[in-house]
């Protein structure tokens, strides 16, 4: 497969999981600058990895959640919840995983992801 069609697989499954209107405003927030950045994450992180089939996506979504919340990138975080909710993922799976948070990475960090979580699970609940 060439690059384009994985760019174009990847934007397909990007449109899926987090709606058109969030992936423009994400491609479109830096710029031509960030059109290459933008090229390598629509290729290889959902075209490739995010396309393969050993793990559902929900399995990605929830390790996603934990990496993000780990990590303590809240920005990233939220977008990760808003695609673990498209991709199935259940509010206990997504407690049980920020739970494992604060035992192995620390209640800090557990709760800057539970406050996120919070507040996507808020907006998730608007009709």
């Amino acid at each position: 497969m060439d690059v384009q069609e994985l760019h174009d697989r990847g934007l397909k499954r990007r449109v899926e999981m987090f709606g058109r209107e969030a992936v423009d405003k994400r491609m479109k927030a830096f710029g031509d600058f960030g059109k290459p950045l933008q090229h390598i994450v629509n290729a290889y992180a959902y075209g490739d990895v995010w396309s393969r089939s050993a793990l559902p996506p929900a399995t990605k979504s929830l390790a996603m959640i934990a990496m993000m919340a780990a990590a303590g990138h809240s920005s990233e975080l939220r977008v990760h919840l808003q695609g673990a909710l498209k991709n199935g993922c259940s509010v206990e799976e997504i407690q049980e995983v920020l739970l494992l948070i604060a035992m192995y990475c620390g209640i800090p960090s557990a709760n800057e992801a539970h406050r996120v979580a919070a507040d996507v699970l808020r907006e998730a609940q608007k009709p």
